[in-house]
């Protein structure tokens, strides 16, 4: 077994540091709120510090294979070990989510929701943290499963807590339902375990072993996995607990549930099921692209039935989500790469679109859209990054969201040997169709909250956007153009990791 040493300590000090931080908090007294924020600062700088090592380090000439690799002796007596390493897919989702966690922090700073508590509230985002970036790096099933559970605790209180009036009801729904999804989920790790041979929950083991079991067996085990991953992306039908939850929690939450969390599922697929079980992937593939382009169309057409400004997002990522599900469902290198992609992504651009509406809401008292307008008068630089977000966020090219959701529909035009190309290519016709009725919510949006007249007569001296959210946003706003215009430079690390993902199936 390779031990953690001098070489490949770094994974678990990105991952672990957040938790430092944490017991740093438990000590600091409740009242010193300059100390507590300053803590949680200082831990979000020093674990994105060890990301830019990781990222500075990384042979990208070696991206499809694991880098960074430690593994040792965890709980042998169930055969699990403690197995990480980062490769092309993982890095840019790893990094994302501390570059995500540090701006939150920094948004934070000004912006405690009530009833207040920083000390809790910076303790359960730094523990989110570590689920998040554990899931990524995790190479063995029962780790993955730990650090995948990890996160729901966290964000249960901080919807329940800190969330709105419904808080309560939002936040028993999403527990539940993630916890449903996860109890099959780990049924089928199980059941995995046990079909290779019990001998490792190593997940490269497992990869290698999975096609030897009965394609019978890959499907039902396939079936597992698939509710546990679905209800975190979440598809279509397994949806009703996402607008709910991004509605009543507080800004910071639903910026870390669009930015990352969704993200957990999506790479589930790609990492574990996929590769684990390929008879059966060809088998389900279909159908999660049936379902990904209902959700496209559910997710639009729910967009349009909103009058509250943070559910329509909410109900846009069930729709971005199933561009990110049909990419996977191809079972093509192009399709794959396509879905990471818009991951990364809709990361970026749904997370700024949630920090906007924190700030609409924090300055307008509502987030109504009916009495929203005249921001572009009021306050213009909100209204033009909002316009930017919105643009964005339908898929305009130059920006990031672009590819995510072209290649995407492109690649269901020849999807992988096995599949029934008249389906895909019928799924690539409704999808096209939901980048249309994406172009139409979006501008009805903008259109309602950026032009027009101020609504009521309270709003005069209302303040534009301060540093502390220039600071927040600015990254983001830089990476959604940046990665629009060049979006090679994370194709380029992407594709080795899904060529090699892909074997199976000609990767």
């Amino acid at each position: 077994m390779q031990m953690i040493n001098d070489d490949n300590w770094v994974l678990s000090v990105g991952t672990f540091l957040p938790m430092l931080g944490v017991l740093v908090l438990l000590v600091t007294p409740k009242a010193n709120e300059a100390a507590i924020k300053m803590v949680a600062l200082v831990t979000s700088i020093a674990t994105v510090a060890v990301g830019a090592f990781t990222l500075f380090s990384f042979d990208f000439g070696k991206a499809g294979s694991m880098q960074f690799v430690a593994q040792t002796e965890w709980i042998p007596v169930i055969k699990s070990t403690y197995y990480i390493g980062l490769d092309g897919i993982s890095l840019p989702l790893y990094l994302l989510s501390m570059v995500v966690t540090l701006l939150v922090v920094i948004y934070s700073l000004d912006h405690i929701p009530s009833p207040g508590n920083p000390k809790a509230f910076f303790s359960l985002m730094l523990i989110l943290q570590t689920g998040m970036a554990g899931t990524f790096i995790a190479q063995d099933l029962i780790l993955f499963f730990v650090f995948f559970e990890i996160v729901l605790l966290p964000m249960y209180f901080m919807i329940g807590v800190w969330g709105g009036e419904n808080r309560q009801y939002a936040s028993l729904k999403f527990f539940l339902y993630t916890m449903f999804g996860s109890a099959l989920m780990l049924v089928a790790f199980l059941a995995m375990f046990f079909k290779t041979g019990a001998e490792s929950f190593a997940i490269p083991y497992l990869v290698e072993n999975g096609a030897g079991i009965a394609k019978n067996a890959q499907v039902w085990i396939f079936a597992g996995m698939f509710v546990g991953f679905a209800v975190k992306v979440p598809m279509f039908p397994f949806h009703t607990w996402l607008p709910d939850a991004h509605t009543q929690a507080p800004t910071q939450g639903s910026v870390i549930l669009a930015a990352i969390l969704l993200k957990l599922g999506t790479y589930g697929f790609v990492r574990i099921a996929i590769p684990m079980l390929p008879d059966a992937a060809i088998e389900w593939a279909p159908w999660i692209g049936g379902l990904a382009v209902i959700g496209i169309i559910y997710g639009a057409f729910g967009c349009l039935a909103q009058t509250d400004m943070k559910r329509l997002i909410a109900f846009s990522s069930v729709a971005h989500m199933g561009f990110v599900m049909l990419g996977i469902s191809t079972l093509t290198p192009f399709g794959v790469n396509a879905a990471v992609f818009g991951m990364v992504a809709h990361g970026l651009i749904t997370g700024m679109l949630f920090f906007i509406a924190g700030s609409v809401k924090e300055r307008y008292h509502t987030l109504e859209i009916s009495k929203l307008g005249g921001m572009l008068t009021q306050v213009p630089r909100l209204g033009w990054i909002l316009g930017l977000c919105t643009m964005a966020s339908l898929g305009l090219p130059g920006l990031a969201g672009f590819w995510g959701e072209f290649p995407a529909i492109l690649a269901a035009y020849n999807p992988a040997a096995g599949l029934n190309v008249t389906v895909y290519r019928t799924y690539m016709v409704i999808a096209a169709l939901g980048t249309v009725l994406a172009a139409a919510y979006l501008l009805w949006l903008y259109q309602r909250t950026a032009f027009g007249t101020p609504k009521g007569d309270d709003h005069h001296e209302m303040k534009d956007v301060n540093t502390y959210e220039w600071v927040a946003w600015l990254p983001m706003l830089i990476a959604i153009v940046v990665l629009g215009v060049v979006p090679n430079l994370l194709f380029s690390v992407i594709d080795p990791a899904v060529q090699e993902t892909l074997r199976a199936f000609g990767g």
